[in-house]
């Protein structure tokens, strides 16, 4: 099944962000090249792709787990999660519907 691993960001979280990026998308990738990863992304603290200094207030990744447990420890050890960029993760089963 999949599930929606929504991560809140703390306040003024683009410095720490930079700092663990490249292995929170490796570990993602590696999801991803298992094909369990439906999509995933930053939210924009702005109405931009690209929000520069104003960086981001979280993240979306809807993937595919055996279980919800096994969602939650999957999203407990992301890099965002250990470093402290996240200040909130909430999982969530996730049916698609469309398309």
């Amino acid at each position: 099944m999949y599930y929606a691993i929504l991560g809140t960001d703390v306040p003024n979280s683009l410095p720490l962000r930079m700092q663990v990026r490249q292995e929170h998308l490796a570990r993602i990738q590696k999801l991803a090249d298992a094909g369990k990863v439906l999509v995933g992304g930053p939210h924009p603290a702005i109405d931009n792709e690209d929000p520069g200094e104003a960086g981001f207030t979280g993240s979306l990744i809807i993937a595919e787990f055996e279980s919800l447990q096994d969602a939650e420890a999957w999203a407990s050890e992301d890099p965002y999660t250990t470093s402290g960029v996240f200040a909130h993760v909430e999982v969530k089963p996730f049916k698609i519907v469309i398309p």
